[in-house]
């Protein structure tokens, strides 16, 4: 045949920046083989795309689904809003390098700061593998519904060299620092991407299963800096960071940001590779943060220094339980109280020495921002306490006030009374006003996602941020052009990330392809969450589904039809070593 896959009388939006123009795609052998008019031709399959965008398969940078895709190749929910290659490893958290000896205590970390079930992932996740490069070919043995990328995840990389209690309280020395950098260089040679790291200090809002800080979080400036030097020498990968030092009150927070900002800066310096910053957030509250950030990173780029804000758009809540929240953990009462059964919980939660501390502590609650912290929670439902009805639907800080008491202490009342089940929600996680959060997606230095996909699932459903960004300030506000809109979410992540034959449409290139109608695109349910028990060993999971995206295409073949999964899984593991290969082949296809 001519071609497998001929998409007729579609909308192309290349990723380029290019302007939208109309055009049928032909696709033959996993790549796109002519964009224009197509004739009568012989083809497996012909879709007629009149109506509808034809799309680069979007990229999404900041995912924990390293271990869903062990028993979900199409990582969902990133697969069904349109995102066709993904990156695992980030913050520095992930299952390699480990020890057979340390596989438990890995997966207790996981359980606690990324919220990712521990019986799913006893279950769902079989070990074959210690070190990196064995990780990498496990991910090579899966089938896979996306492509994947994977950095090496500082933590695990630590603890296999330095041991888990030295890994926490000292730097390393001089032979430890060797040997992490001979592994990183192993790493990369076996085609990871990069590495990855969270340094939120020793009051960190992602702590360990002991409510300790994680490996990274207190990781010596110097230590770091000597796996930058393997990306300079190899003049090859990246680098994604959470550097935030929180919880200290010995300094204002303009002084800690700038503290933040100069290792940063020596960071980009050290490895002149680029450099994944998190987060860049638009907030009501502050409206000039997320201006200052950007400022920041505009300099750095006219200094040479190549720094990328990964900016976070999506309108979505946290809606939790204290049987399970842990994003309190920066507040070292609340990490303790919060710790063990839920039996144990309500003991600490109860106890008045506890509550004084955490009153005390209360403005070091730093989760997801102001509308976070427990005056801003709204109660969504009381299941199983009738009593406590009367509270569903109000503010935690209105309910303080008409009790004459401290948010946190009614909210405790609240949560306690009801046996921990009482269901809570955050403001949205970013502003809703698209006069800001438009101007951030458009800045050239932005990349947007922090998805934290496959993580923290009994909690939000940032994967949708794809069809959210379209739907939102593409279609409804107007905001970003289409053309703007998938050089964000797909061209300038894939080049970012270093897969270079990636995030476009353009002959020769890997037919990554979505195909959908931007009139009828939208999140389901829109606003609230989907809860569904679909993970290993029956455990549960809010999601987002969508609807709108007719055709989902990675390497050519169709894995979703109109929102139904097709069952090919034609997804591959990017290795680092490989993407230059892949990007001369396209080249010469052109």
């Amino acid at each position: 045949m001519d071609y497998d896959l001929v998409i007729r009388n579609g909308t192309v939006i290349d990723g380029t920046r290019l302007p939208r123009f109309r055009a049928d795609v032909g696709i033959k052998d996993g790549r796109v083989k002519k964009i224009g008019r197509i004739g009568k031709v012989s083809a497996g399959r012909e879709l007629d795309a009149k109506g509808c965008v034809v799309a680069p398969g979007f990229v999404d940078l900041h995912t924990h689904y390293d271990a869903q895709i062990h028993w979900d190749p199409y990582c969902t929910i990133s697969g069904w809003h349109g995102v066709t290659s993904i990156v695992l490893g980030n913050c520095g958290f992930g299952f390699a390098p480990v020890k057979p000896a340390d596989r438990e205590r890995c997966l207790l970390m996981m359980t606690r700061t990324e919220q990712i079930p521990y019986e799913s992932m006893k279950q769902g996740m079989k070990w074959r593998w210690e070190s990196f490069p064995e990780w990498l070919d496990n991910l090579q043995r899966l089938p896979k519904g996306v492509n994947i990328v994977s950095y090496v995840p500082v933590s695990p990389l630590m603890v296999y060299v330095m041991g888990l209690e030295a890994a926490k309280s000292r730097p390393a020395t001089p032979a430890e620092r060797k040997e992490m950098q001979r592994l990183l260089n192993e790493a990369m040679d076996a085609g990871a991407c990069g590495f990855s790291l969270q340094r939120l200090g020793k009051n960190s809002v992602q702590a360990d299963v002991d409510g300790t800080p994680m490996p990274t979080d207190t990781m010596a400036d110097e230590d770091i800096l000597a796996l930058a030097e393997v990306l300079r020498d190899r003049d090859e990968g990246f680098i994604q960071i959470t550097q935030a030092e929180t919880g200290d009150p010995a300094h204002e927070e303009d002084d800690v940001r700038g503290r933040d900002h100069r290792f940063l800066e020596r960071l980009a310096e050290v490895a002149q590779r680029p450099i994944l910053h998190n987060i860049v957030v638009a907030l009501d509250d502050q409206p000039d943060f997320h201006a200052k950030e950007l400022a920041w990173v505009h300099d750095c780029n006219a200094r040479g220094l190549r720094i990328y804000g990964q900016g976070v758009n999506v309108r979505t809540w946290f809606n939790f339980t204290l049987e399970h929240w842990n994003l309190y953990d920066s507040s070292p009462a609340w990490n303790r109280a919060t710790q063990g059964s839920v039996e144990e919980k309500l003991q600490m939660l109860s106890d008045p020495e506890t509550r004084k501390q955490m009153r005390d502590e209360y403005a070091m609650l730093l989760s997801i921002g102001h509308g976070s912290i427990p005056e801003n929670l709204t109660i969504v439902k009381a299941p199983g306490y009738p009593e406590l009805a009367k509270y569903v639907g109000r503010r935690i800080g209105d309910i303080a006030a008409e009790m004459g008491v401290h948010p946190n202490d009614a909210m405790l009342d609240i949560a306690v009374a009801g046996g921990l089940k009482v269901e809570f929600r955050t403001d949205p996680a970013t502003s809703s006003n698209p006069e800001l959060v438009g101007p951030l997606m458009c800045d050239p230095y932005v990349i947007p996602g922090v998805s934290d996909g496959g993580a923290h699932t009994k909690f939000f459903t940032g994967g949708s941020f794809t069809t959210d960004f379209l739907t939102w300030l593409v279609r409804d506000t107007g905001k970003i052009s289409l053309e703007e809109a998938h050089y964000h979410l797909s061209y300038l992540p894939a080049q970012a990330a270093g897969f270079t034959d990636r995030g476009y449409l353009r002959e020769g290139a890997p037919a990554d392809v979505i195909v959908y109608d931007l009139a009828n695109l939208k999140r389901t349910p829109e606003w609230e969450f989907e809860v569904v028990t679909d993970f290993p060993a029956g455990e549960w999971r809010r999601i987002q589904r969508a609807e709108g995206y007719r055709w989902t295409i990675v390497n050519g073949q169709i894995t979703f039809e109109d929102g139904k999964c097709t069952g090919a899984t034609p997804g591959v593991l990017l290795r680092n070593r490989q993407i230059g290969t892949q990007a001369f082949s396209a080249a010469a296809g052109r």
